[in-house]
């Protein structure tokens, strides 16, 4: 994978990707809001854009993804490019997998999504996610320009979902030293950077140092082996349809204080690089100071959602630090609709 990353690099390293790739008819692919941008990087393209196609929607229904596909054959593209945040990267890695193109991402958020090999799909009220290295995309342009637009409500729990990154893949079964290195970086970077941009949202060093942030946040996530935090948050996004970033900023701390008794070690990262003893508290008084939604309530949840989640979260074995069994697990739930503090860390 190639990484490209200066201001400017959406419209100026764009053609030359491509031509790198060898790539001839490019289908642009973006969400209704972002078809502006999207429109910016199709025109960069110039006659090697074979189209735009703003359709893409939160947590990748199969519809959607359906439609896309047929509109990639159509038009003969021999690539995409995906523009925007997850939903359009997540929908470009689906065309990828289903068609073997390569994708080239230009990321607008601070997700992450363009550095892991994870695809998600949303079909029949439940979303499944699997990893798969034909959905890498082939070349990153980061261009931190295009993330001056994004709203400091949406910068920030954009920021917070990195942080989710990073912090599952200090606690993965599969974590190596780099891997450590760079989450803790990852975080530190992430961390510092959106007080920056929420008091200035044109800071563009500030916008730059978070998607080195989500760079490094999302390289660390695509290495490792997910837990209960990311579980949680594709069970409530894709069968309750709560918006991504929104809910793993309220979730994360939750998850965090649940098991910090069984991973001391990757709470002290986390301490490190948020300069805290309490993570937990600490991400959730981040979050909350500069404009977060706190509590899964605010978020359109419904009390009586509670078992159902715990249940769909807890239906099939997967890797945590602590051991995940329902009643635990409603517990975080209950007290992410609550909004209280999460307890203090051990």
């Amino acid at each position: 994978m190639r990484v490209v990353m200066r201001p400017g690099a959406s419209t100026t390293a764009i053609a030359g990707e491509a031509e790198l790739l060898g790539l001839r008819r490019v289908l642009v692919v973006c969400g209704p809001r972002g078809a502006e941008t999207g429109r910016a990087v199709a025109d960069a393209l110039g006659d090697v854009c074979a189209g735009l196609h703003a359709e893409a929607r939160q947590h990748v229904p199969a519809e959607v993804a359906d439609r896309a596909v047929e509109v990639v054959r159509a038009v003969g593209a021999d690539g995409c490019v995906a523009v925007g945040g997850g939903s359009a990267i997540g929908l470009g890695k689906i065309i990828a997998r289903r068609t073997g193109l390569p994708l080239v991402a230009v990321p607008s958020t601070y997700s992450g999504s363009e550095m892991t090999p994870v695809w998600g799909l949303t079909e029949h009220g439940a979303k499944r996610t699997g990893r798969d290295p034909a959905v890498l995309p082939r070349s990153v342009v980061y261009d931190p320009e295009l993330t001056l637009s994004l709203p400091v409500a949406l910068s920030v729990t954009s920021g917070v979902n990195a942080i989710a990154h990073a912090a599952e893949a200090l606690y993965a079964p599969d974590a190596t030293p780099l891997v450590s290195l760079m989450a803790e970086e990852g975080v530190r970077a992430m961390a510092g950077a959106l007080p920056a941009l929420a008091a200035d949202p044109g800071d563009l060093d500030a916008r730059g140092r978070a998607l080195y942030g989500a760079w490094l946040c999302g390289t660390t996530l695509g290495a490792t082996t997910m837990g209960l935090h990311h579980k949680l948050c594709h069970v409530l996004g894709g069968t309750f349809g709560l918006p991504h970033a929104e809910t793993h900023t309220v979730v994360l701390p939750y998850v965090l204080a649940h098991n910090a008794p069984a991973a001391p070690e990757a709470l002290a990262a986390l301490g490190r690089a948020l300069d805290t003893d309490d993570a937990p508290r600490a991400l959730r008084e981040l979050a909350g100071r500069l404009g977060a939604p706190r509590s899964l309530a605010e978020l359109g949840l419904g009390e009586a959602d509670l078992a159902v989640a715990a249940d769909a979260a807890t239906g099939q074995p997967y890797a945590n630090p602590r051991q995940v069994d329902a009643a635990g697990v409603l517990g975080v739930l209950r007290a992410a609709y609550a909004g209280d503090w999460p307890p203090p860390t051990p």
